[in-house]
């Protein structure tokens, strides 16, 4: 006989359910009651019915994905995995979706699949991408025999006829639609040859428009090298490609509308502009002349010619300037040394030499003022205006002295005051 511990025969039973395919995807329906709420956000509840009942839990991650919170008496459908509470030895259903009952089986499976992709990140805003603006190729996901390419068609040759369209045929309703659509997205991004696909369908029932809501579709938009316009059934109407599109159109036709600019509006749009333009461009040009003209000033006045020519106008006023200074200064001092000499002139003693006077000197060259001064026999010179006269002293009979001598014209006398006419220019 083996004797287990606690411990093994808990591990054993937790592993033995996590073994059972069924036990880990599980539908139950029943009435919910005991709803408590932890701290940590995490849900409990009892789902039970008249013969049985089952603890459950409902994790805050799962929680924030549902529609509706469980609460006392409401009655649900549950889905979740049965798992072993191994701490208290209780086993318990792990809740992920929980559903008012009355909701149909694909409504579940619809929620169920779109909780689990939204933990997965493929519906995110932030990584969906903005569609091309000027598309050359557009491939088009849908049946060829439908009405639904028909308005495609009609709407890209009416707004922007210059796109080229490139069908991707496909199922879009019944058990070989889901794998159509993927081969169809698969082909056209292997071909390189489209920059957007429009994945589209008429309207129809929740089991028409399932396709739409397989997996596959969704990783295969998900997993699109091109932008993804999904425009399944009608407005109303919500497909799990769509939430995983990078753009979901109401209709077929507003998926075409989107997809593509309005020529004739651009065309209209660039008369517009060209008329600003005419409009604006006249003053413009007139402005940036101004401010070229301006610039054109500015640079001339701060150029390197324009300063040297400054600066030699500068340098040639200020050479006149002192050129008339000097002629102005030689003059003035001209005419003070004219001044000067004019008095020296009258001041000179030689000066009356011109009236007829003459100076007498004795050998020694002073000026023999008194005849006391000059003794008989002695020679003398008389200077006049135009030289000197060489004469000797007689005595007369009543003791004067007297002169006789010869004329003799003389050089003029060195004296700093030798008579010269007045006004005479030394310069």
């Amino acid at each position: 006989m083996r004797i287990l511990k606690v411990e093994q025969l808990v591990r054993y039973l937790r592993e033995l359910f996590e073994s059972n395919p069924m036990l880990q995807d599980v539908w139950v329906q029943g009435q919910i009651s005991n709803v408590t709420r932890s701290p940590q956000g995490h849900h409990y509840f009892t789902l039970k019915d008249r013969e049985g009942q089952i603890n459950c839990v409902l994790f805050r991650q799962a929680m924030e994905l549902q529609a509706v919170a469980p609460s006392n008496g409401m009655a649900a459908v549950v889905h979740g995995r049965v798992a072993v509470y191994e701490s208290r030895g209780l086993f318990q259903l792990v809740a992920d979706l929980i559903q008012p009952e009355g909701v149909g089986k694909l409504h579940l499976q619809f929620e169920q699949l779109k909780a689990r992709l939204t933990c997965e990140g493929l519906f995110d805003q932030q990584r969906k991408r903005r569609l091309p603006r000027w598309p050359r190729r557009i491939g088009v996901v849908t049946s060829p025999t439908g009405a639904v390419l028909h308005d495609i068609v009609n709407v890209i040759r009416r707004k922007y006829p210059a796109c080229q369209l490139v069908l991707a045929p496909a199922f879009v309703s019944g058990e070989q639609a889901a794998p159509s659509v993927v081969a169809a997205l698969r082909a056209l991004n292997e071909s390189r040859l489209v920059e957007l696909i429009i994945v589209a369908r008429g309207g129809g029932s929740l089991e028409e428009l399932w396709p739409f809501n397989d997996e596959r579709v969704a990783r295969a938009i998900f997993a699109s090298r091109a932008p993804v316009v999904s425009a399944v059934g009608h407005e109303t109407d919500v497909t799990i490609a769509d939430l995983v599109a990078d753009v979901r159109a109401p209709t077929p036709s507003i998926a075409a509308e989107l997809a593509v600019p309005d020529l004739q509006g651009e065309v209209a749009k660039l008369k517009r502009y060209q008329e600003q333009l005419d409009a604006l461009l006249p003053t413009r040009i007139s402005h940036l002349r101004q401010r070229v003209g301006t610039l054109q000033a500015a640079v001339e006045n701060n150029s390197p010619r324009a300063r040297l020519e400054h600066d030699r106008k500068r340098v040639t006023a200020l050479h006149d300037n002192l050129e008339t200074c000097l002629r102005h200064g030689l003059a003035l001092r001209r005419e003070r040394v004219n001044g000067v000499e004019q008095r020296l002139a009258l001041m000179n003693p030689y000066a009356t030499l011109e009236r007829g006077y003459s100076i007498t000197y004795d050998p020694r060259g002073h000026v023999v003022s008194s005849t006391s001064q000059a003794q008989p026999g002695d020679p003398l010179e008389i200077q006049v205006a135009d030289g000197r006269i060489s004469v000797e002293t007689t005595r007369q009979q009543d003791g004067r002295s007297e002169t006789a001598g010869t004329v003799q014209a003389l050089p003029a006398a060195t004296s700093p005051f030798a008579a010269q006419p007045a006004g005479a220019d030394r310069g």
